[in-house]
């Protein structure tokens, strides 16, 4: 923490004393190296039309116009279909849903203002799937993670790796995508999955190394929420837990989010390419929102998080494919 401290320190002193442009800061901070001179002026034009879109865009947020900013991260020297191609590897079958299907809940209550399932101790920490498509994996162990800490006061990590390498047979694909109810099918065929611990993230697919010893949590089954009704997302992020949800990530706006109320008007609702995890809601000066971890690390949006429309008529499809395991 301390070298990362410092580092930063010297890269600002260095950037305000002109000793270092904004793409030698880049290059440095996430240790980017090119194969030639042709391949990195090529990523140096990259990066500069990216910083000229962020910086637009946040002088729309300062004139009012947009609920949200944007900031360089360590997506800035890819283009938005490179992006794309390789961090958001959902993949919705047609016409696939679960057998069960979420009953929202209504007990006639005043709801509370807000939810954060991590003040609950039910979100483990903000991990990354690097350059691998395995989104849908994140999102899958996250939303387990949470119902099992629910059902038995321990929060474990699981492994991500554990079903990149085992579920194939299930339909999911690892690095080039998958499902998260196919990833919660093999965790109940299977009788578990891994901890994290035992069976770490490699970022590739690899063969299956499973073992039983090493199970973390398991699985009962799975529930799908009603397709589009974000009533009923609400419902079940209140009084379920951490839900997974697949949206639609393939805008410029999501690849360089940082911090407020995410509404993109060009989001479809139908198709989605990139599995999250809904742990709560809230309501700023922005609007409403749902909370939502990602599996890009900390060094995107706010700390991993962002914060996604809600009652916006199902922007990006939050609501369209939502689903939890039960344990």
């Amino acid at each position: 923490m301390k070298v990362a401290a410092l580092l930063v320190c010297w890269l600002a002193l260095a950037s305000a004393t002109g000793t270092l442009t904004p793409w030698d800061v880049f290059k440095i901070r996430y240790g980017r190296q090119y194969a030639d001179a042709a391949e990195e002026g090529y990523r140096q034009s990259v990066f500069e039309e990216n910083q000229k879109m962020i910086d637009d865009f946040n002088a729309r947020y300062e004139n009012g116009e947009v609920t949200f900013t944007l900031k360089m991260n360590q997506f800035g020297d890819m283009t938005l279909e490179e992006f794309s191609a390789t961090m958001n590897g959902y993949k919705r079958p047609e016409g696939r849903r679960s057998v069960a299907q979420y009953t929202p809940e209504d007990d006639g209550f005043p709801r509370a203002t807000a939810l954060d399932w991590r003040d609950k101790g039910a979100v483990t920490d903000v991990k990354n799937q690097e350059q691998c498509g395995s989104c849908w994996a994140f999102s899958a162990t996250g939303s387990l993670e949470g119902q099992h800490f629910l059902k038995t006061g321990q929060l474990v990590s699981l492994s991500e790796q554990n079903l990149v390498d085992c579920s194939n047979d299930y339909g999911n694909e690892g690095c080039a995508g998958g499902l998260m109810d196919l990833a919660f099918q093999y965790i109940q065929d299977n009788d578990g999955i891994d901890t994290e611990d035992s069976y770490p993230y490699e970022a590739e697919d690899g063969k299956c190394r499973f073992s039983a010893d090493n199970v973390g949590a398991t699985c009962a089954g799975y529930v799908d929420i009603p397709e589009g009704n974000e009533t009923a997302l609400l419902s079940a992020v209140i009084a379920v837990g951490p839900i997974s949800v697949g949206i639609d990530a393939s805008h410029q706006s999501f690849q360089f989010y940082d911090n407020g109320v995410y509404f993109e008007p060009n989001c479809s609702t139908t198709f989605l390419d990139h599995g999250v995890l809904a742990i709560g809601y809230g309501t700023s000066d922005g609007g409403d929102f749902y909370l939502v971890k990602n599996s890009w690390g900390k060094t995107w949006g706010t700390q991993g998080y962002i914060q996604m429309s809600r009652n916006k008529n199902n922007n990006c499809g939050i609501a369209t494919q939502a689903s939890y395991p039960l344990v």
